[in-house]
């Protein structure tokens, strides 16, 4: 039994796995600063609230990042794609663009007369930036992965986005305090070259292709064979980028079950997310008892819960974990319902805070390990893409109506509701487990990159 564990841990010291420790630094240094921060600095600056809040229409380039994926995944860069291959060369792209555009922001003051303007177009291109470095990083991680160490790769890649999340908000906040904030954002920047040195220091994976991809592609040239040859190769292109991916995926049996199952895994989750804080505040606990114990101590554990959900992964693998974090991140639910019902009470708050993020941390990393499985090597950038911006977006507008559900029935019984809108997510995993096994990385793993 000890060699198990050591087998499953061991798999956080693979060189692969621990490149994902920067690059997810990298894909999450640059969220706070179009968002938390760049609120912060606004406010300072005397942006109204009005305005304020309308800087959050940024973030839409990360639940629209599917529409341009399959120009990540498939269009060759002039001389970096050359250079350096086409996973890396975008990654280089996205965040040497990151660089000069927190730069850009850097000296605005956004209480001058064009300052809002200009913060916006450096803001967006933050954005859209960030939401193509998530493209490329997440199809990076999942092609020099072999399936065992996809949980593990999610988990380091939390770590890393976590700790640059700190660093970015609370982070950025002290050094503007200190030194004002164009040198906060000028030392965000200069923070990008970690990623950038990782991308540098890591090979490129390797190109591969598959029995459905070039089944695909080859029907789609046969059909072109009497167009011109320029209109042919363009024709034939798009169709590999652009239909392939999509195509591909719905010709698996099963894939809209999958598809409905990536919409309910974290329903009851998404219920309870939006209304947590609001609960807090309402059970009497100060903004700072809140803070420091869900921003400090939920940070741990919810660091923690991604290594334990990606040793699951490694040990029991992907189908199991998630059914076992899943009924975990239901039974979280339960804990809240227990603190609504015992009022203001600090350690409970901490417990509450403790298990809210343990599961949520193991449920988090075997999802992603399991939306990772299901792409085609050929497709990676595409079909991950999709099936991240359908989570984020199902999980958006699932919380939506958690507010309305916390007014009719009153806490208590809202926190029961939250974990039986959980089961629908589970018991449809569990008929899935019997019925449609994961295929479609399986069906056509390759080695990894060197």
């Amino acid at each position: 039994m000890s060699g198990d564990w050591r087998a499953a841990l061991a798999v956080y010291r693979d060189r692969r796995v621990l490149s994902l420790l920067f690059l997810g630094f990298s894909s999450g240094l640059p969220l706070a600063l179009t968002g938390a921060t760049l609120a912060a600095r606004l406010e300072q600056a005397g942006v109204s609230l009005t305005e304020i809040g309308l800087f959050g229409l940024v973030g839409i380039a990360y639940t629209l990042k599917f529409v341009w994926s399959p120009l990540v995944d498939r269009l060759p860069l002039p001389m970096l794609t050359k250079r350096f291959g086409r996973r890396r060369g975008w990654m280089l792209l996205a965040q040497a663009a990151l660089m000069i555009a927190i730069a850009g922001m850097a000296p605005i003051d956004p209480a001058a007369p064009d300052g809002l303007a200009r913060t916006v177009f450096w803001a967006v291109i933050v954005a859209f930036a960030s939401a193509t470095q998530d493209i490329v990083i997440d199809a990076y991680r999942t092609e020099i992965l072999d399936q065992p160490k996809l949980g593990a790769g999610a988990a380091t890649l939390v770590f890393g986005y976590r700790i640059a999340m700190l660093v970015s908000g609370g982070g950025a906040l002290i050094v503007a305090a200190y030194g004002g904030w164009a040198m906060a954002y000028a030392v965000m920047a200069v923070a990008m070259m970690v990623g950038m040195a990782t991308v540098l220091l890591n090979p490129e994976p390797r190109l591969r292709r598959t029995p459905e991809s070039e089944r695909l592609e080859a029907a789609a040239a046969s059909r072109l064979a009497a167009a011109p040859a320029a209109i042919r190769a363009t024709a034939v292109w798009f169709h590999g980028a652009v239909v392939c991916p999509f195509v591909e995926f719905m010709t698996r049996p099963g894939w809209a079950a999958v598809l409905l199952f990536i919409v309910l895994y974290k329903y009851g989750d998404a219920l309870l997310g939006f209304m947590a804080t609001p609960f807090y505040l309402r059970m009497g606990f100060s903004l700072a008892e809140v803070g420091v114990v869900s921003k400090g101590w939920g940070l741990a554990m919810t660091l923690l819960g991604a290594g334990l959900g990606g040793w699951m992964v490694a040990r029991f693998g992907i189908m199991r974990s998630l059914l076992f974090c899943g009924v975990l991140q239901a039974l979280s639910n339960l804990v809240f319902a227990a603190l609504a019902w015992v009022g203001y009470s600090l350690p409970m708050l901490v417990v509450t805070i403790a298990v809210e993020n343990l599961t949520g941390g193991m449920g988090t990393t075997a999802f992603v390990a399991y939306m990772s499985s299901l792409c085609n090597v050929a497709y990676t950038a595409t079909q991950y893409a999709l099936l991240s911006s359908l989570m984020a977006s199902a999980r958006t507008a699932l919380a939506a109506g958690g507010g309305w559900l916390a007014d009719q029935l009153g806490w208590v019984t809202f926190f029961l509701m939250t974990t039986v809108a959980a089961l629908p997510g589970l018991l449809l995993l569990v008929w899935m487990m019997r019925r449609y096994p994961p295929a479609g990385r399986t069906a056509a793993e390759g080695a990894p990159a060197d």
